[in-house]
């Protein structure tokens, strides 16, 4: 299963003091962390299944 926990980033230390620093923004999530949800799963897993059974259908029964 991936690791999808998400650690505090650390402000640098190398910076000065009177030096704005930005806020560590949000990383971007790929694909990966999307196809670990259960849901979207479920969903194309249910999608993939009415295909298939439409697709059998057609080559046997029709």
């Amino acid at each position: 299963m991936l690791d999808t926990s998400r650690d505090p980033v650390p402000a640098p230390t190398d910076v000065p003091p009177d030096v704005p620093v930005d806020a560590p923004g949000e990383e971007a999530r790929g694909c990966l962390y999307a196809l670990s949800q259960p849901p979207l799963m479920i969903f194309l897993g249910v999608i993939g299944c009415l295909l298939l059974v439409a697709a059998v259908h057609d080559l046997f029964v029709l």
